[in-house]
């Protein structure tokens, strides 16, 4: 017996309904503590669907301010060079709203913004997502739906900020993975690949 929930009647049952502090939480704009959150964030996830409704998830980083805010309703993520799969700005052209969390690492809290993108080769706010001389190769601009902040708990259960707990050795390098996924290079050309040093040489 699999014990597969299958209606909102049955999932209510098991986790019942929000309060009324969590239910009335959302708004539809930025509030200044949650543009100054957004200026102190390095971190964060965008997901989105293809037409068929596959979802992809992609992490977006730089200094903090990741985010560009252009208003309280509307926000842009930089795109930065990449693999050049750009499965999320394809997903974007089929269904364009999207889903981003947020992350101000040591804070258990995250920001959730919601809402409809579109994909801008250039804007009048380009040259003030500049990095290290560079400007951003793409934006992904974003029209508030939703936005409100999500509780600890995920990061109080996995303990995520605390160091004692990280143990990244104990899974094999970048490297390693991709030469077990595919041999076609070598495993030495791969960890000069995947340096560190030589992929921060193409992070702008």
């Amino acid at each position: 017996m699999r014990g597969e929930i299958s209606t909102v009647e049955e999932l209510r049952a098991i986790v019942g309904y929000p309060n009324e502090f969590v239910a009335k939480k959302v708004t539809d704009r930025l509030s200044p503590i949650q543009q100054d959150w957004l200026s102190r964030s390095p971190l964060g996830f965008v997901a989105s669907t293809d037409a068929d409704g596959r979802v992809d998830v992609s992490p977006k980083g730089d200094p903090p301010g990741l985010v560009h805010i252009i208003d309280d309703t509307t926000i842009a993520i930089p795109e930065r060079p990449g693999n050049k799969r750009v499965d999320g700005h394809l997903n974007v052209l089929e269904r364009p709203h999207v889903g981003t969390l947020f992350v101000v690492p040591g804070r258990g809290d995250t920001l959730r913004i919601n809402g409809r993108a579109r994909i801008l080769a250039d804007a009048d706010y380009f040259d003030a997502m500049t990095v290290q001389g560079k400007r951003p190769i793409l934006a992904l601009e974003i029209a508030i739906e939703e936005v409100f902040f999500h509780c600890a708990k995920a990061f109080l259960r996995s303990d995520t900020w605390n160091p004692q707990t990280w143990n990244p050795s104990a899974l094999p390098s970048v490297a390693q993975i991709a030469h077990a996924m595919r041999k076609s290079y070598s495993l030495a050309e791969l960890e000069e690949y995947f340096s560190e040093d030589n992929l921060r040489k193409a992070l702008y």
